[in-house]
């Protein structure tokens, strides 16, 4: 997009949040780091992959295209969740999946965000790594007005448009990074930011809350509750995958 106006790009605040592609075009360009939360699934499967080894690359498109990009990348290519194939979008298959040290992870929401950001640093983040992320932002020196962080909820879209549906699990994922970097002693949040983190510590079972909410019940009833039970697993993982190059790797300190 073009020049976003003044008032978009909560200046004057360390830790930022804004919805999906508009927002991470928004405010990423004076960010001093960009991170991707998708919980269902994107930045889920990234974790585990990661986690396992694996280096993952975000791509716009599930297409002829990305087919070659994996063969220019010397990568397998995941396909749809419901598509026949070793490695999908789904992270309970991606667990199951022969090791593979390149995959290629097509997405419209999370991947293709993450394709699209430019010169800034890009970090997948979701329940089962936040706490590994959020020590990773600490120890980074970002979160201060001169180097924001930008927690961008990814959404789904809605059926058939290119309009974003503000997506339960991803309001929950951002204001858990955001409670867990208020926690750490980063207290300049903006007000979006604050009510995340206030919207997460309120909430009872955040488990409870994704398993039952819009996202949760369209996966249970195509037959991937399993991705939603991986999701919910709170600092399950270590990782801390960062967009280096073309895909994310573990970039958590050894």
């Amino acid at each position: 997009m073009g020049s976003a106006p003044q008032w978009a790009r909560q200046d004057g605040f360390g830790i930022r949040v804004e919805w999906g592609r508009t927002g991470a075009a928004v405010l990423g360009p004076e960010s001093g780091c960009l991170v991707v939360i998708d919980v269902l699934s994107f930045t889920t499967s990234v974790s585990v992959a990661t986690a396992a080894g694996t280096a993952v690359f975000p791509y716009r498109w599930r297409d002829a295209s990305a087919r070659a990009f994996a063969a220019e990348h010397a990568a397998e290519l995941a396909v749809g969740r419901r598509e026949a194939g070793p490695w999908s979008l789904s992270p309970a298959a991606i667990r199951r999946a022969p090791f593979t040290p390149r995959l290629v992870l097509p997405s419209p929401n999370g991947s293709t965000i993450a394709a699209t950001v430019e010169r800034t640093p890009v970090v997948a983040a979701c329940l089962r790594n936040v706490g590994a992320v959020a020590d990773w932002l600490l120890a980074g020196h970002w979160g201060t007005p001169d180097r924001p962080i930008a927690i961008i909820p990814a959404g789904e879209h809605w059926p058939g448009t290119d309009a974003v549906r503000p997506a339960l699990e991803d309001w929950l994922g951002a204001g858990a990074l955001a409670a867990a970097l208020l926690e750490r002693g980063l207290a300049t949040l903006s007000p979006e930011a604050r009510t995340a983190a206030t919207a997460f510590a309120a909430t009872a079972d955040v488990g409870a809350a994704i398993t039952e909410c819009a996202s949760g019940r369209e996966l249970a009833a195509i037959g991937f509750a399993e991705d939603v039970a991986i999701a919910i697993e709170r600092d399950a993982d270590a990782t801390v995958p960062v967009l280096t190059g073309n895909a994310f790797v573990d970039r958590r300190p050894r």
